[in-house]
């Protein structure tokens, strides 16, 4: 024994043919052994894994498993998270050592799922940038006849991942509903999901435990660590943490669609006041002969955006819901229409400008009319410039108030509070500043002094101002109307049903079924040797000119060490090509 020893010692500090001596040594004294029994750790998933999988799928998300278990046991994980599943028509596997090979076996997957698909990528090039200056490539989807899946380990995917492989290796991850990449290390998690920024022009999140996914949950747009036993350095890294991966669901189908609806409407109404009140000043330019004459008093002007439609879009960005979080919950896809950017792009923002330009001329030209010719009920002529100011800054503020809540979809005291609350301000300031009683000694500062007593009690102002706010509102409805009628939105489904059915009642809390396959086993048993030729091979890493001194990042695999930080040692400057890996 002591003779074997020693050989083992020795065959293991060869620098050449160590695994083959390594070999014939286990083979040597393997032999004859009676198996007594066998141990192993657990690793087990969290609880609402495989739904909360399936609820993303349902929402249209494309979702990528990177792992560095081995090829068995990430296969394993992906038939029990329900991503691999026994009807998909085919799961291909990568699992090549050279490029050629890599490159064969996925041009061979994509023949067979679309055998008319071109043997070159389509890439789109196009201009973005406020000038226009940053070009970006976008890689073309192709349409795919059935569910396929693809797993491919850490050996082809450092060659898959080289510059000449980077499309065919996208281009073919993009055809298949479940990608899963096992054996990876941490630099080529980041370099994946660097692929799919680069060519796809999507939104990626990346949702990981443990230092190994660091990277890239700082490559991703948006980075989420779950707090565990793998230590907090994921969750340090991150952009949002939470305990289980299952709260994902109610991050992404509830909170984040909530928050994307509210940003686009408070996007929406904000353009929409601010041009209607500009507009006004552009038409009425006409009259006063582009004397810079201003429509509105100059304290209206200070106060319009700063007291009157502050609080009430404040309220609809803070508050305003389409549909509750359960029935949020129980049609994911309504969270397809913000990854089309729907709710607003550059056709929501031209019609945004147009409905401001119809309801500035209805807000001027409706009072202008109404009190050209107009007398008062002591026959005194009413038509001066302070009466008709004051008349159009009053229908101004009632029209786009009336426009928000038929913007608002969820009422609560505080939109209640905000909305009505502004309105009474206004009322309150505009009869303090422009009475004629308490503030006669700022006749100079208050320029409007007695408008709102003589103007705001004559009944036929108060009919232009209901005239003018059903012109502006009554269009909106019937166009509104009639696009839910013929082209209604997965919004306006749901919210149709949610009147005429009652509330989903909630699931009850119990373990997930497991998934019993027929063709494979639930064990995840490996022989295959792990990545260590792939760490040593350099393929990795990134090639970037040495400097004085660099940092080899190396993570010990030891389970003493997983929830340690990640250990460093210095490596002195060589030239690139004698380096030693």
């Amino acid at each position: 024994m002591e003779e074997w020893k020693q050989r083992h010692h020795e065959a293991s500090t060869v620098m050449e043919g160590r695994e083959e001596r390594l070999d014939e040594l286990y083979e040597e004294i393997e032999k004859d052994l009676v198996l007594l029994g066998a141990t192993a750790v657990e690793d087990k998933l969290q609880d609402g894994v495989p739904q909360t999988i399936e609820q993303l799928a349902k929402a249209d998300m494309k979702i990528w498993v990177l792992t560095g278990d081995k090829q068995e046991t990430a296969e394993n994980i992906g038939y029990s998270c329900n991503m691999l599943r026994e009807e998909m028509k085919d799961v291909f596997v990568v699992a090549a050592n050279t490029a050629d090979g890599v490159k064969e076996e996925l041009q061979n997957a994509r023949r067979k799922m679309c055998p008319e698909a071109a043997e070159e990528p389509s890439v789109n090039k196009s201009r973005a940038g406020l000038f226009w200056l940053q070009i970006t490539e976008t890689l073309q989807d192709e349409k795919v006849d059935g569910e396929y899946g693809l797993v491919i380990n850490g050996h082809s995917l450092a060659f898959a991942l080289e510059e000449n492989l980077q499309l065919e290796l996208l281009r073919t991850a993009c055809m298949c509903q479940t990608v899963i990449c096992c054996r990876v290390t941490p630099l080529q998690k980041a370099q994946v999901v660097q692929l799919v920024k680069k060519y796809k022009q999507a939104v990626t999140l990346a949702i990981g435990d443990g230092a190994n996914d660091v990277s890239m949950i700082k490559a991703a747009h948006i980075g989420v660590g779950i707090s565990g036993q793998e230590g907090m350095q994921a969750v340090l890294s991150s952009d949002f943490s939470f305990a289980q991966f299952r709260y994902l669901q109610r991050l992404l189908l509830v909170h984040g669609r909530w928050s994307y609806l509210r940003m686009c409407k408070f996007l929406r109404y904000f353009f929409y006041k601010n041009f209607t009140f500009t507009f006004v000043h552009f038409w009425y330019a006409f009259f006063c002969g582009f004397s810079a004459q201003t429509v509105y008093d100059e304290w209206f002007i200070t106060m319009y955006n700063l007291v009157y439609t502050a609080l009430p879009v404040l309220g609809m960005s803070l508050f305003d819901q389409d549909v509750n979080d359960r029935w949020s919950f129980q049609y994911p896809q309504l969270y397809a229409p913000g990854q089309l950017n729907l709710y607003f792009n550059k056709k929501a923002f031209v019609r945004c400008m147009i409905h401001s330009c119809y309801s500035s001329l209805i807000v001027l030209f409706i009072p202008w009319a109404a009190m050209r010719d107009t007398v008062r009920d002591d026959g005194k002529d009413i038509a001066d410039y302070q009466s008709f100011a004051l008349l159009a800054q009053t229908c101004l503020l009632v029209v786009v108030n009336i426009q928000l809540c038929l913007d608002t979809h969820y009422w609560t005291a505080v939109n209640q509070f905000f909305v009505w609350g502004s309105l009474a301000a206004y009322f309150a300031i505009t009869f303090t500043m422009y009475s004629n009683g308490m503030f006669f000694i700022f006749t100079s500062s208050f320029p409007f002094v007695g408008t709102a007593r003589n103007s705001l009690n004559q009944p036929n102002v108060w009919l232009t101002l209901f005239l003018t706010t059903l012109l502006c509102i009554v269009p909106v409805v019937a166009f509104r109307f009639i696009l839910i009628q013929l082209r209604p939105t997965i919004n306006d489904k749901v919210r149709h049903k949610l009147r005429k059915e009652a509330l989903p009642a909630p699931a009850p809390r119990r373990p997930p079924a497991r998934r019993i396959s027929t063709r494979r086993s639930g064990y995840a048993f490996s022989h295959s040797q792990g990545f260590g030729n792939l760490v040593t091979s350099r393929r990795f890493l990134l090639k970037r000119p040495l400097k004085s001194r660099s940092l080899l990042f190396t993570q010990t695999d030891s389970p003493l060490a997983q929830n340690q930080p990640q250990h460093y040692r210095t490596i002195a400057e060589e030239p690139e090509e004698s380096q030693s890996p």
